[in-house]
């Protein structure tokens, strides 16, 4: 039986070299490395007989805005044979392009498009690097973390136009000012005219 332990030292016995780190940590195998690395790592993990991480689970990111390398990107990946699991991880600059796994991992197309949309993450020679869940005229990417929570512009629908349009957020200085005292205690303005 093949256990974690073993596929880890496997890995880091054939890649020496590419993995910078590796633990294992929620029965899961965890592997940072350098992005220019990542085809070549990618490639041995799936095609490897010892390993077999034939299904790409998902790719995410993770914005740490105050780092030198802005953007940490993951990739999640399952072995059906081994019933395992292996999390990749590395830092990249935000003005940095990656190499899409898309022609290793056809189901990558959409997880990129997503990790472009949400984060601005640029892959390389992407088949259709698009936005695929904001609009076509979103400006900013909506994961980071300098974006404002309510956004860069606002929609509704202009009775006078009869369409729907889009202005820049105004918010008017009183929804500014909020009252964070439980509704169920009272504010103070009610308690203090109330006897005990």
């Amino acid at each position: 039986m093949v256990t974690l332990q073993n596929l880890e030292k496997k890995i880091n016995s054939e890649l020496t070299t590419k993995i910078n780190s590796s633990k294992i940590k929620h029965s899961q195998i965890y592997l940072n490395i350098d992005s220019e690395d990542l085809i070549d790592v990618i490639l041995f993990i799936k095609n490897n007989q010892s390993t077999k991480f034939k299904q790409l689970i998902d790719i995410t990111a993770v914005d740490y805005p105050q780092s030198d390398k802005r953007f940490k990107l993951v990739y999640l990946f399952l072995s059906h044979e081994f019933n395992s699991r292996l999390i990749l991880e590395t830092f990249i600059n935000e003005d940095e392009v990656v190499p899409t796994v898309t022609k290793i991992y056809p189901a990558a197309n959409w997880m990129e498009r997503e990790v472009f949309d949400m984060y601005g993450i640029k892959f390389k020679d992407h088949p259709d690097l698009r936005r695929i869940l904001t609009d076509y005229g979103f400006e900013g990417y909506p994961l980071r973390k300098d974006f404002p929570l309510t956004g860069h512009n606002e929609v509704r629908y202009s009775e006078d136009e009869k369409k729907v349009i889009y202005e820049p957020v105004k918010l008017e200085q009183n929804y500014r000012n909020f009252d964070y005292e439980s509704p169920w205690e009272g504010t103070k303005y009610i308690n203090k005219n109330t006897k005990d």
